[in-house]
């Protein structure tokens, strides 16, 4: 696969690069990383993502050529949809992006539905940006700087600082090779984790107070409301991190976040320790996501899809 993607790389002169809606570091990091190798070739690149990049990722290298609306995708020979499992991840121009004729899928989740023929999936992979990193290597591209700085990040925040279970060997000498590249981990961690807005903590403060425990102590969840969210002044990207805090709690297994999209609409964020598979309780509720992370969206009242979902996990634990 690496091979064809290497060679449809060489064939096109035009590429749209996408990912999945509400951004993350991994998504922002691979996507950049991608558009400052395509550029150094002489190609013509684009980014495009439906939502707003997250204040905390607009120091890396590229972020600004980053645009939210697309005219038309059909001008371009190939699209990158990255770190996305499925076409529909990507947001409200799917289908229209999807009507390209060479669609290249780089992603590492589990729930991965194989979308396209071009799909370089990995589900043992810490990162999108470590599948690029292999992808440049067999290209014998030599990162830059920039790329270097982008691909880290990427790394950094998908495997939550190198403390989640997808952080192997290989991530470690990629992560190693990018610093020797000149990626700058103090500068990256410090723009990306120490860098927050006073409404970030307004907001967090808020959702603490709806801390809930369930099975014996073992689940535990939070709930953030627009409410809390108009209250405080915070923005959505603000909530990055805020279901991390309850499954650091001692003897908790599984962290849910439940976020408040509209009325009767949630979408659950999911977190485990050890073997514990959040990504089958996400698919229950057709989401998806990796053994440890998972996320879904369910239409119903707080309080009934808290109790389904209490019942589903308390099957699985």
């Amino acid at each position: 696969m690496l091979r064809r993607i290497s060679d449809t790389i060489e064939l096109c002169g035009s590429f749209l690069i996408t990912a999945h809606v509400r951004p993350d570091g991994d998504a922002i990091g691979s996507e950049l990383a991608l558009y400052n190798v395509l550029k150094d070739m002489g190609k013509e690149v684009l980014v495009y993502n439906q939502d707003k990049t997250p204040d905390n990722y607009l120091f890396l290298p590229g972020s600004e050529s980053i645009v939210h609306e697309l005219k038309d995708p059909k001008r371009y020979d190939a699209v990158f949809v990255l770190d996305s499992s499925d076409l529909e991840r990507i947001g409200d121009l799917a289908s229209r992006v999807g009507a390209l004729k060479r669609i290249i899928n780089v992603d590492h989740h589990v729930s991965n539905t194989g979308f396209c023929e071009l799909a370089f999936v990995d589900s043992g992979a810490s990162s999108t940006g470590e599948m690029l990193y292999r992808l440049f290597q067999y290209m014998k591209i030599v990162p830059t700087k920039d790329v270097a700085q982008c691909l880290y990040a990427a790394i950094l925040t998908d495997t939550g600082g190198f403390r989640y279970g997808s952080t192997k060997k290989e991530t470690l000498l990629a992560a190693g090779e990018l610093v020797g590249a000149g990626a700058e981990p103090q500068w990256l961690s410090e723009n990306i984790y120490e860098n927050y807005p006073l409404e970030k903590f307004a907001l967090l403060t808020e959702v603490l107070r709806t801390l809930t425990l369930d099975l014996d102590d073992q689940v535990a969840s939070v709930v953030v409301s627009l409410a809390a969210i108009a209250r405080t002044g915070a923005l959505s990207e603000h909530i990055e991190g805020f279901v991390d805090i309850p499954r650091t709690i001692k003897g908790v297994k599984v962290a849910i976040l439940y976020l408040e999209v509209s009325e009767n609409v949630y979408k659950l964020s999911m977190r485990s320790k050890g073997k514990v598979n959040v990504e089958q309780l996400a698919r229950h509720f057709g989401g998806g996501g990796h053994t440890n992370a998972a996320a879904c969206q369910v239409r119903g009242e707080l309080g009934a899809i808290r109790q389904e979902v209490t019942e589903a996990l308390r099957a699985i634990l």
